[in-house]
């Protein structure tokens, strides 16, 4: 069985729809944005000449080690706060993209004051 590469928005939407606290909205009328508690946790360009382009935070630990491999920049705008960008998203598999997802989420969300991580209750598994 092969393994599926890249992701679409459908799977960026199945992936990030049940988590606590987690929002969908269109910004800057190309970006498909993922939050949690008003807090962006990542960025997929769903058009134009940037589209399926995925954006997400590290941590300040991985910020270096990842943006020197290929294919791995920093995100425009907000490499200040340890984001990354994939320009091709194509040349990650689904699962490792998802990871990535999942622990921005988590490092964002960890960011929130202590009253909204309580209130948002369990942590993804």
């Amino acid at each position: 069985m092969t393994e599926s590469m890249g992701m679409s928005v459908e799977q960026l939407d199945d992936l990030c729809q049940n988590w606590p606290g987690a929002t969908r909205a269109m910004k800057w009328d190309v970006d498909l944005v993922w939050s949690v508690s008003g807090k962006m946790f990542v960025v997929m360009c769903a058009l134009g000449p940037d589209r399926g382009r995925l954006s997400f935070k590290v941590g300040q630990d991985r910020f270096l080690e990842m943006t020197e491999q290929p294919g791995i920049s920093t995100a425009p705008y907000m490499a200040r706060s340890c984001w990354v960008s994939i320009n091709e998203p194509a040349d990650f598999s689904e699962a490792e993209l998802a990871n990535h997802v999942r622990q921005s989420y988590e490092l964002v969300r960890a960011g929130l004051p202590k009253k909204i991580q309580r209130a948002l209750g369990v942590t993804l598994a």
